[in-house]
């Protein structure tokens, strides 16, 4: 109801820097004593802030906010009063995650009337959410007659003892065994899919995301110099690796000289003087200031403004460290899941050097680098999950199930065994696929077909022994590029791809020229700005645009070969120029090549829908054509494959997919052109029953997809799969997809997907 200031008006000053570290002096005490004391801090509150209400909700059960102490409103209401997640000024806070500073919160959307309370007086209200590790614990409110939003000062003041009371909070739910609160409650987040397996295990953060030890500064003086010792040695260490490892001009040189520039920004070094001088210590402040700054960030949709936010985070932690002397993370992280925001490829191999046994991303998607690199390794790995990072603590007990698309962090013993359980069946049938390993590649009926590994590492070739893959289909040269953050000189390169020759022995490797762009960037190759990278300059546009990085490529190829087979393709061909364009830069390498290989086969991806209308020509001139069915798919329905929400909107088993590998499949057949399909399609065993089916027999897949394939195929029985497949084709679906018919047709056939 409206208010006349004359009417509610009541004398107030604002909280003042000595107020507030006042309060925070005033409020550690409290805790300290080792019981909450909630009714002591909102009446402290109250005091300081000059409020006629103050009063502190903590959650129950997880699902409401019960009013727990108050100073102001009628005491009775105490227990009584509850409020669910989201509803009333209180719930929004507690749902949002976000203050709420009203001058009129009784004509607010959001407002929820209780009688009980007898708040009716009250206009003005600031609903301040007490959060840890991403989750809402309760939420304290003040209140006074006077309509007025509250000062900035006071806005902060309470967000710190909110900061101070969620690790008390904690630590008294424990204590009682209690649910409900964060650190405690199992929590499930839906994810997108990066590579498949199943893992039970501790969480390991790539940064530590914990709490400062020390959140009261006594002495905002002595905290300022305690931040700005701590920021000399942070530009020190930024110096020496600048200095140290890269010359003028070098492109990562410039990247790190900009992060130097942002370490002394004064933008947000400001904000973190202005946290210390309301009574924070310095790391309590750096600590608030990067929360806050993420929380903003996650709000912008420009990926270079998203890229300063990587850069932030990575500061704000070098300043923990030199506050905190935090060690370094353990140099062993056996079994353990790997939580990130983002996560580059450097950081992903020494991770996995370490022995994590998975690896969840908050912000990844199944086209990206790291997805690519996930499965290159064996990892089991989830992504696109919303505040994941922030949720999960060092040391959770988390359930990764990326057959499902789930992660459970710290989930309750019923969850648990249950997956125990779903692990113990996953090795029993790995177990029994071991057997296929050396078995001949026939289906049920007697029809043969090719298994072969797409790899992009040395790390990865013993794979071939252990899975009885045929050959390495698809060795993706830019991996080991984008893993050392840089593309190789000719040497170097030749020294990897003689390895990967002299570990595949006699069977064949099909090695692809550089497929850099779109989600996949260097340092040193800078490109420019674009809308649409994915469609963009991108692989063989930059290869044909800088032909001296491939011609480099090319003859390091030839090196590495010298009088043994050799096979190169091509990406992201869209023409039959295109092809002829690389093929005689390819040529004239060979001829000039001291030692020539034994044999040069020249093929091409087929990723562009318009190379199809040069099917008929590019089968004559190419000696191999692989099909990309991660670019094809995302091509032919427009849909970035990298966009979390666009993943499964298409499924490669629709009636457009298989009409076009129809197509190719029928055109290679007279003609002398090998032909086979890589990507992640090959690697699931019903779309691989689909492609042998239809005439696609060489699959190329990551290493833990070949033996679960060749299971499938070799139970399959093609004379009565194909009749099923063309009259499902020829009835049409409502769906658009023949997924769900399919799979059911194997289930009554027996055939395991």
């Amino acid at each position: 109801m409206a208010r006349k200031p004359e009417e509610t008006a009541a004398p107030r000053r604002p909280a003042t820097a000595l107020g507030s570290r006042r309060l925070l002096a005033r409020v550690r005490a409290k805790l300290a004593t080792g019981a909450v004391a909630l009714p002591d801090i909102v009446a402290l509150i109250a005091a300081e802030l000059v409020a006629e209400v103050c009063s502190a909700y903590t959650m129950r059960g997880g699902e409401l906010l019960e009013l727990r102490a108050t100073h102001g409103l009628d005491p009775a209401a105490i227990g009584r009063t509850r409020l669910r997640i989201g509803e009333g000024i209180v719930g929004l806070a507690a749902a949002t995650g976000t203050t709420l500073n009203l001058a009129d919160a009784q004509n607010h959307p959001a407002f929820a009337y209780r009688p009980e309370t007898r708040e009716e007086p009250f206009a003005s209200m600031l609903a301040v959410p007490v959060r840890r590790g991403g989750q809402t614990l309760g939420v304290l409110a003040v209140q006074n007659r006077n309509p007025r939003h509250y000062t900035e000062d006071e806005v902060e003041t309470v967000e710190t003892v909110a900061m101070l009371l969620s690790e008390t909070l904690v630590a008294e739910a424990v204590a009682a065994g209690l649910q409900g609160f964060s650190g405690t409650l199992p929590r499930q987040f839906d994810a997108a899919i990066l590579a498949p397996g199943l893992v039970l295990g501790p969480v390991v953060l790539t940064q530590s995301g914990r709490t400062p030890r020390r959140l009261v500064g006594d002495d905002p003086e002595a905290e300022r110099k305690r931040l700005e010792t701590a920021l000399a040695s942070m530009r020190r260490e930024l110096d020496a690796l600048i200095d140290a490892t890269l010359p003028d001009g070098d492109a990562p040189r410039d990247i790190l000289d900009a992060t130097r520039d942002i370490a002394a920004g004064e933008g947000w070094l400001r904000r973190i003087d202005e946290a210390i001088r309301t009574g924070l210590s310095a790391e309590a402040a750096v600590h608030r200031v990067a929360a806050d700054m993420r929380d903003r960030m996650r709000r912008v949709a420009d990926p270079y403004l998203r890229e300063r936010l990587a850069d932030l985070e990575d500061l704000a932690e070098r300043l923990l460290v030199a506050l905190e002397g935090r060690p370094a993370p353990p140099a062993e992280a056996a079994g353990a899941i790997l939580v990130a925001r983002r996560l580059g490829p450097a950081q992903l191999l020494e991770w996995h050097t370490r022995g994590i046994a998975a690896v969840a991303i908050e912000e990844g998607s199944p086209g990206g680098h790291a997805a690519i690199l996930a499965r290159a390794l064996g990892l089991p790995a989830l992504g696109a999950m919303r505040d994941l990072a922030e949720a999960a603590s060092q040391g959770d007990e988390a359930v990764l199930d990326a057959e499902n698309g789930t992660l459970i962090l710290r989930p309750d013993p019923s969850v648990r065994h249950a997956f125990l359980g779903a692990l113990e069946a996953r090795a029993a049938r790995a177990a029994g696929r071991v057997r296929l390993r050396d078995a001949p590649s026939l289906t049920r009926d007697g029809t043969g077909f090719r298994l072969m590994l797409n790899a992009g590492l040395t790390l990865e070739l013993d794979q071939l022994a252990e899975t009885g893959a045929e050959g390495i289909g698809l060795f993706r040269t830019e991996i080991a590029m984008l893993a050392r953050g840089a593309i190789a000189d000719a040497e170097e390169q030749t020294r990897l791809y003689r390895a990967v020759l002299d570990a595949a022995g006699p069977a064949p490797v099909h090695f692809r020229t550089l497929d850099l762009g779109s989600d996949k960037l260097l340092a040193d190759a800078a490109a420019p700005p674009e809308e649409n990278p994915a469609m963009g300059w991108r692989s063989l546009r930059v290869g044909l645009d800088r032909p001296a990085i491939l011609r480099r490529q090319l003859r390091a190829l030839l090196a590495a070969a010298a009088g043994r087979p050799l096979s190169v393709m091509f990406p992201m061909v869209a023409t039959l120029a295109e092809f002829r364009q690389a093929r005689a830069l390819l040529d004239a390498e060979a001829a000039r090549a001291e030692t020539p290989p034994a044999s040069l086969r020249i093929g091409t991806m087929l990723e562009i829908p318009a190379l199809l209308w040069d099917l008929p020509a590019l089968l004559a001139e190419a000696d191999f054509v692989s099909i990309g069915s991660n670019d094809l798919l995302q091509f032919v329905f427009a849909a970035d494959r990298g966009t979390a929400t666009l993943a499964d909107r298409y499924d490669f088993l629709s009636p457009p997919m298989l009409a076009i590998l129809e197509k190719v499949a029928a055109a290679a057949a007279n003609t002398t052109c090998a032909l086979s399909l890589c990507g992640e399609a090959a690697g699931r065993p019903l779309d691989a029953a689909v492609l042998v089916a239809l005439g696609i027999t060489t699959l190329s897949m990551s290493a833990t997809s070949v033996l679960a394939v060749k299971e499938t195929l070799r139970a399959l029985d093609l004379g009565a799969f194909r009749p099923f497949l063309e009259t499902l084709r020829r009835t049409g679906t409502k769906q658009g997809s023949f997924r769900d018919p399919i799979s059911a047709w194997a289930r009554e056939h027996g055939v395991p997907t």
